[in-house]
């Protein structure tokens, strides 16, 4: 699984490994409504994983939300206004920002985009737009996954306990019906049943082999923001190396240029 920063792409493959799902964009509400399944028990595992990480309430009020995604790049959302930052730089170490309306349609992105500090158009700009856009997808579900357990399409089914490292979890299997753009993906989550928060989760790609195994990321250094919380590390079980989720913040207020301006963060 790749996880360093691709040059600007729109392919699968440009978009790291999630896209199973395209992130609801109903805010506030935004994990409150569910078309998907679930099994009494998966259902009770979601909704605690919920409170868990603040509750629901909570979450419809966090306003603004700034994290690091691994080192690659930085986002800065205004969940309320559907607004969003992305800067970072490319694998050629040229520096970008994009600005993007995450409630324009796909067909029309609205938006502006920067590299090393020259304002883009046509093509170039479309491309960086929707680059941003499958950047927000990837990393918000990495983020916060936990509260993406009900989306409609999402189908849950408990898979009983499962211990590891002396503790008992319960597991949860992830399949999918009609949604993103690769419905064939399989995922599981173990959550720490003292807590309700998610410790792991593994996934199995629609396009890798049946007889793939299964790649796993324990969710790792759960903190408290404002209130609500969340995981800033993700460490891989096959070879220990982790990735950090890095410069979390919550903020009630930001200045207008973040959104509108291509100039440094103060």
């Amino acid at each position: 699984m790749p996880l360093r920063q691709r040059a600007f792409s729109t392919s699968r493959r440009s978009l790291l490994i999630i896209l199973t799902l395209l992130l609801s964009l109903s805010i506030p509400g935004w994990a409150s409504q569910s078309q998907g399944t679930a099994d009494s028990e998966a259902a009770g595992i979601a909704a605690r994983s919920v409170e868990a990480m603040g509750g629901q309430a909570a979450w419809d009020a966090v306003r603004y939300l700034r994290f690091d995604f691994f080192g690659f790049r930085t986002h800065h959302w205004d969940r309320h206004a559907g607004h969003h930052r992305l800067e970072g730089k490319t694998r050629d170490g040229d520096s970008y920002v994009i600005l993007l309306d995450l409630h324009s349609p796909a067909d029309a992105r609205q938006g502006d985009a920067w590299l090393n500090g020259e304002k883009l158009s046509g093509d170039d700009e479309a491309q960086r737009l929707d680059y941003a856009w499958s950047a927000w997808i990837n990393d918000v579900y990495w983020l916060l996954m936990p509260l993406k357990l009900r989306d409609p399409g999402v189908h849950l089914t408990s898979e009983g306990t499962e211990e590891i490292d002396g503790t008992n979890y319960q597991k949860v299997k992830l399949t999918f019906d009609g949604v993103g753009l690769t419905p064939g993906d399989t995922y599981w989550a173990w959550f720490e049943p003292k807590t309700g928060l998610m410790r792991r989760w593994a996934y199995h790609l629609e396009n890798w082999e049946a007889d793939r195994e299964p790649t796993a990321w324990d969710w790792l250094d759960w903190q408290t923001y404002g209130d609500v919380k969340m995981s800033g590390v993700r460490r891989n079980v096959g070879d220990g190396s982790e990735r950090p989720l890095a410069d979390i913040a919550i903020f009630d207020e930001l200045p207008g240029s973040v959104f509108t301006s291509p100039d440094p963060l103060p």
